[in-house]
């Protein structure tokens, strides 16, 4: 049988519950996801061997998204994978023979397909999405629920993280986007489907490693696949102690979108949740300096060549 190198890992339990899918490296210059989800499938295999009471309830798959970017090390080869996942180009695609699709399109094909096949096998009606990322800037970490989604919100919330409202707003063609219009169904199933996207820290910092296990490990108690004492705690401090001084709850109020001919730089030395002033000079671009329009916290200031955002701006909501 032919190995699906897409495939990181998958955990079946012995009792029904959620399918829950854990996807890294849609970006493919953000390795860390990926290393987190080998580790807690190593986790899960060795509580199952020495813990002989452990059940795990329902299942988790981890998925590798942008397998071609990831295995080159780049963003993406094409066109970001985050960024067309609109419903109706997502339809178009299904109907083309897969070698006529650039590389991206083939990825989200089979990406796509792989979910429903995970779904059809399950039988589940619940479906957990984790979206794993970095950024390119140093600084704080935080996740993203899907904002009209109450469950999802609760669930990000119980990451310890800074919750991000309002960032889907501020973008188009995510897999977050897709996952909102529950686009996953498949055979009537699932009933409910919930999406997290958590920002892990910078690309190739080891502890954004740990704070995604941190993070996987806290969803799956948080949707009781398993117990609140099941599976290593060790990581959980990494991830308390980097967010103490962190904003619980933010919402975005500013997104600095950039076109390919824009020759965008953002000033060095910036970091998450780094407060920034109305009429600062934060990067230059082509048509001259730009500044932030209004007072806040800067998200996410571009550091790597590709990219359609430079920068956003967000305000707290909760300390």
């Amino acid at each position: 049988m032919k190995v699906d190198e897409r495939v990181i890992g998958q955990f079946i339990g012995q009792k029904e519950g959620p399918l829950v899918v854990a996807i890294a490296a849609t970006h493919g210059n953000e390795p860390a996801g990926v290393a987190a989800l080998t580790e807690v499938f190593r986790m899960l295999e060795e509580e199952a061997r020495a813990v002989p009471d452990f059940f795990f309830k329902g299942q988790i798959a981890g998925l590798i998204g942008n397998l071609t970017a990831y295995k080159a090390g780049q963003r993406f080869i094409d066109k970001d994978l985050n960024r067309i996942w609109d419903p109706e180009f997502v339809d178009g695609l299904l109907k083309k023979p897969i070698d006529e699709l650039q590389n991206e399109e083939q990825e989200l094909v089979q990406l796509l397909l792989k979910i429903r096949s995970l779904i059809n096998q399950s039988k589940a009606k619940h479906l957990i999405i984790i979206d794993l990322h970095t950024t390119s800037a140093e600084g704080g970490i935080f996740s993203i629920p899907l904002e009209d989604d109450q469950e999802s919100i609760q669930l990000a919330a119980t990451i310890h993280a800074p919750v991000v409202l309002g960032l889907l707003k501020g973008l188009s063609g995510t897999l977050m986007h897709y996952a909102s219009g529950n686009h996953f169904l498949c055979e009537g199933l699932p009933e409910k489907v919930c999406c997290v996207a958590f920002e892990a820290g910078q690309h190739f910092d080891p502890l954004s490693v740990n704070r995604s296990i941190s993070a996987v490990i806290s969803i799956l108690r948080a949707t009781a696949c398993i117990g609140p004492e099941d599976v290593d705690h060790q990581h959980d401090d990494i991830l308390l102690t980097y967010t103490a001084d962190l904003p619980k709850l933010t919402r975005i109020m500013h997104v600095h979108h950039i076109g390919p001919d824009d020759h965008f730089t953002m000033h060095t030395g910036y970091v998450n949740f780094q407060p920034v002033h109305k009429g600062e000079q934060l990067a230059i671009a082509r048509h001259g300096p730009i500044f932030a329009p209004q007072e806040g916290l800067i998200l996410m200031p571009l550091y790597q060549p590709k990219g359609t955002d430079g920068f956003f701006i967000v305000e707290v909501v909760k300390n």
